[in-house]
């Protein structure tokens, strides 16, 4: 469910902005905006979000959906769209999105470790340890020196 709301509020943030930077600014449709959104998110959310933020930090993670995010707008832009701005038109929009991307991690972060400790909890409870206590053993008896 977690991944659920956090896919989705990544999608609705993303397309607001791609659509105010591309369909506003490029003359992008809405439709091609919809699909760019859409593979943008799927994609960065799974291998930026989920694999290396949690390997990573923050910086890292949004280092690297900055790159990945980038080949993605960039050839859905140019396969979707005639204009002559693709790279500007993807230039602004990852500077945008990776400001977004920025402290949408943190509560990436926050969120799935909430999850895994109620899961890890319930699976593996925390094991009870004691010590033995017992008087001093010796390798001979003292009598026999």
């Amino acid at each position: 469910m977690e991944h659920l709301k956090l896919l989705t509020m990544k999608f609705l943030f993303s397309f607001a902005i791609l659509f105010i930077i591309l369909g506003a600014g490029f003359d992008v449709s809405f439709g091609n905006v919809l699909l760019i959104t859409l593979a943008f998110t799927v994609v960065t959310y799974f291998i930026a979000d989920l694999l290396i933020l949690r390997n990573a930090n923050n910086t890292t993670a949004t280092i690297s959906e900055f790159v990945i995010g980038f080949i993605v707008i960039y050839f859905m832009t140019d396969a979707l769209t005639v204009g002559d701005n693709v790279f500007s038109a993807t230039l602004i929009s990852m500077v945008s999105l990776s400001i977004f991307e920025y402290f949408f991690h943190q509560s990436v972060a926050r969120n799935l470790d909430d999850t895994e400790e109620q899961r890890d909890g319930a699976v593996q409870p925390q094991p009870q340890l004691s010590t033995e206590a017992s008087e001093e053993l010796s390798p001979y008896d003292e009598d026999e020196e």
